[in-house]
């Protein structure tokens, strides 16, 4: 189960403000549900969980279950909505370290020579066994023709011909657009393996699809439970959204009030790629026409150790969305020191789970008197199932937001524009 608690950023409005945002976000939320809004021809993550496919599912996990069983690094291919998703999955319920399966490595996400040239140097390295590296490579883009993406992709797809000229087409897996595209025409060519980004499903929206759930399958996640978690949000917010639409209120008069940043946090370390998935889905879906809050990804303790002060104490620009989580995995608790020379007795007895909590408990205490608004959004357990649940909420909600805001929530014009003066200076 997810809660929704507004509670804490609710006292800086007047009843009014919120009783008049409440009746935007419901306006909002007809509009998402009768298609009716600019970009609704992009609503198709909702249509995925109205009506499963169970038999992509067990493609997918067919595939899955496969590289498994034969890779020693996968590589994930892709930047933006195409591996954030993924990635944030992974990384939420994946251990620290020593994880079972292949070892999943990102690329295409960024422009830097020297990482990718460090990337092909470690797959030449033998395994600890003294056996060549066995390599998949999943390449993720509907257009093929992302700079970042493609560019990387040409050299990893060299040399893994180099490497495996009589298995390539079995370990080169393509997300793609149905038809078109410069991947398609590798596939052709290759015969590739291929899986579909269904048309009507933007960028970020697009974790539910192939796009998110190959990689988050090849890393031994139960994409079942995940994509099923979804399907339950799902048809619980259609029954009743109640606090969805609290919360898309609370953000959209706070914004009106003059709130300009969201800073999206939490203490377990393991969620950072979460926000920085959030970051994506809410930053590209808000900020048009000089709308949205900047949303803004932190994770405490850590950070607050050089952010606390502004927050705490500088421009009352800031409103904080806090993630949680009631339950963790991890017992570590704090035994009493005979001689406590560090002065740590008086935390004899806790678990770092309780510790963590109260810290939460006394930052959020200490903001909110500082004067910055917070919203919590508690996940009982990290797991699958609740992941499923929390995706599909915030797809939901960043929809009914941006239409409060009078924003298409499904383009980013602001992305064509960089692009098109970069490919300029580029020459193309």
């Amino acid at each position: 189960m997810i809660k929704l608690d507004v509670s804490r950023a609710k006292k800086f409005l007047t009843d009014e403000e919120f009783d008049q945002a409440r009746d935007k976000a419901s306006e909002a939320l007809m509009t998402v549900k009768e298609r009716n809004g600019k970009g609704a021809e992009w609503l198709g993550w909702r249509d995925l969980l109205s009506d499963p496919n169970d038999a992509i599912l067990e493609q997918l996990h067919s595939m899955a279950t496969k590289i498994r069983e034969n890779a020693d690094v996968f590589i994930v291919c892709g930047i933006g909505g195409s591996y954030l998703g993924a990635r944030a999955v992974i990384d939420a319920l994946a251990s620290f370290f020593g994880n079972k399966g292949p070892e999943i490595i990102y690329a295409g996400h960024h422009m830097s020579g020297q990482y990718l040239e460090e990337l092909l140097a470690y797959l030449e390295e033998l395994t600890k066994d003294g056996e060549p590296k066995s390599v998949y490579c999943n390449v993720i883009s509907k257009s093929g023709t992302t700079l970042e993406t493609a560019l990387s992709f040409r050299f990893i797809r060299s040399w893994m011909q180099d490497q495996y000229p009589d298995t390539l087409q079995d370990r080169i897996i393509c997300t793609t657009s149905s038809v078109g595209g410069a991947l398609n025409k590798l596939v052709d060519q290759y015969r590739f393996q291929k899986f579909v980004i269904p048309d009507d499903v933007g960028g970020r929206f697009s974790v539910l699809t192939p796009v998110g759930l190959l990689p988050i399958a090849v890393a031994g996640i139960d994409i079942r439970s995940l994509f099923y978690g979804a399907v339950s949000k799902y048809e619980e917010l259609e029954e009743e959204a109640g606090s969805l639409l609290d919360y898309a209120a609370v953000k959209y008069a706070l914004f009106k009030k003059g709130k300009a940043v969201d800073v999206i946090t939490s203490f377990e370390p393991q969620l950072a790629s979460l926000g920085g998935w959030l970051q994506q889905l809410l930053g590209e879906s808000e900020g048009k026409g000089g709308e949205g809050m900047f949303p803004a990804v932190t994770t405490y303790s850590t950070d607050l150790h050089s952010l606390g002060q502004f927050i705490q104490d500088g421009a009352r620009i800031v409103m904080e969305t806090f993630i949680t989580v009631g339950d963790s995995k991890g017992g570590l608790t704090v035994k009493e020191a005979e001689e406590n020379n560090d002065g740590l007795n008086y935390l004899a007895g806790m678990t770092f789970h309780e510790i963590n909590k109260r810290a939460f408990e006394g930052t959020i205490q200490a903001h909110v008197k500082g004067g910055v608004p917070s919203v919590v959004v508690n996940l009982d357990k990290l797991n699958a199932q609740h992941l499923g649940e929390f995706i599909y909420l915030y797809e939901l909600f960043t929809a009914v937001y941006c239409y409060s805001l009078n924003v298409n929530p499904f383009n980013q014009p602001g992305v064509e524009d960089y692009k098109s003066e970069m490919y300029q200076l580029l020459g193309k």
